[in-house]
């Protein structure tokens, strides 16, 4: 009976042992699971010794550093040796006080460019008929300003000092460069050998003391219903052409051919007021409606 209870007690024993081992186990089982899976939000906590510089922070070191290999970065146009747009000297937008109705070419004012030479005798795009004054000059596009600078006198001037006057009466094709002036055969041979082909010019406006009066034609084809007037001879660069109407005084516009258009025919043959770029005003009266006719008056401009 003893041997009995003792054998009871010790199976029971163990059995108690065996449930302790389980429970013991399962309890680890848990605390790992857990471990290996954090919360919303959280960041594993991974080993140090397994973790790297993530791709964004290697895509930022790569960015901050120019490639060897990558595109090659595209270059801006550099500027041709004729420059799309006239230089400083050459862009005198605003007119000086001095001559307030100026454009482009105007007193005062300095501009570089090459001379280069053509068989003149003074005709060309301003249609102007031929003269024996050969000291002339056809002006670059640019600065031909739709027939604004026809008329005008410049004084064209080399390095070494050298100087002559000329009259414009044409305009330089689209080749040559602002601040460019093709200058009759005769002139150029006054400032260089012609074998030189071009040099390198200044020029400014000037107003001349040798100009006689002015005169006035009216363009082949005017009639009182339509009519082109035409100043010749000014000594200033003209600014203004207005005719007077019913209404008073109507501006007229210029055409690149230097003819001013009254398209109705408003104020032909009637009285004309010219202008100067410098705003002195000169009223002509009696000028007969007489196309293709030069005819003379008594007044010009005043000498700046």
């Amino acid at each position: 009976m003893h041997r009995r209870w003792l054998f009871i007690s010790a199976a029971v024993a163990l059995i108690i042992a065996s449930l302790t081992v389980v429970l013991l186990s399962d309890d680890k089982a848990d605390v790992g699971h857990a471990a290996a899976t954090p919360a919303a939000g959280e960041r594993p906590n991974v080993p140090p010794a397994t973790e790297s510089p993530t791709a964004s922070a290697r895509a930022s070191d790569a960015s901050s550093k120019p490639s060897a290999k990558g595109t090659p970065r595209k270059e801006t146009a550099r500027p041709t040796a004729t420059p799309a747009k006239p230089p400083a000297t050459n862009t005198p937008r605003t007119p000086s006080a001095a001559a307030p109705l100026a454009g482009r070419v105007r007193p005062g004012a300095t501009y570089r460019g090459v001379a280069t030479f053509y068989d003149s005798d003074g005709t060309g795009a301003c249609l102007y008929d031929a003269s024996d004054d050969v000291m002339t000059g056809a002006m670059n596009h640019t600065d031909y300003e739709s027939a604004t600078a026809c008329g005008a006198y410049v004084r064209v001037r080399t390095a070494d000092g050298a100087s002559i006057t000329v009259r414009i009466t044409n305009e330089c094709p689209g080749e040559c460069a602002p601040g460019q002036i093709d200058l009759s055969a005769q002139a150029f041979a006054e400032l260089a050998a012609p074998s030189l082909g071009q040099i390198p010019i200044t020029w400014q406006l000037v107003s001349p003391g040798t100009a006689g009066p002015l005169s006035i034609r009216y363009k082949t084809g005017s009639s009182r219903y339509w009519c082109g007037i035409q100043v010749i001879g000014h000594r200033n660069p003209l600014a203004r052409l207005e005719v007077r109407t019913g209404g008073g005084w109507s501006r007229l516009p210029r055409t690149d051919y230097n003819y001013f258009i009254s398209e109705d025919g408003s104020g032909c043959g009637g009285a004309i007021r010219i202008t100067d770029v410098f705003g002195e005003r000169l009223t002509l009266d009696g000028i007969a409606l007489r196309p293709n006719v030069v005819q003379p008056t008594r007044v010009q401009f005043t000498r700046r």
